[in-house]
């Protein structure tokens, strides 16, 4: 085995390892700005779910009145 084959293939083998490390983080940036999109995502429905049980009670406070004004209107 002479140097010249040991020397490409450790050239070739490091040109590979940096392929895979740049692939990576790459990849793991993706993931991470995607992950950050669903943080979002979910937080704007938290929002909305604790929203929710105000304007139920709001819309039931409401239906009140328009009953209480129905009766005034038929008596």
């Amino acid at each position: 085995m002479d140097w010249t084959s040991i020397v490409v293939a450790l050239i070739t083998g490091g040109l590979a390892f940096l392929g895979v490390l740049a692939a990576n983080r790459k990849t793991g940036a993706l993931i991470a700005y995607r992950i950050d999109q669903l943080e979002a995502k979910v937080d704007k429905h938290n929002h909305f779910a604790e929203r929710m049980p105000v304007i139920e009670e709001q819309i039931k406070v409401a239906n009140h009145r328009i009953d209480d004004l129905e009766r005034k209107v038929d008596t």
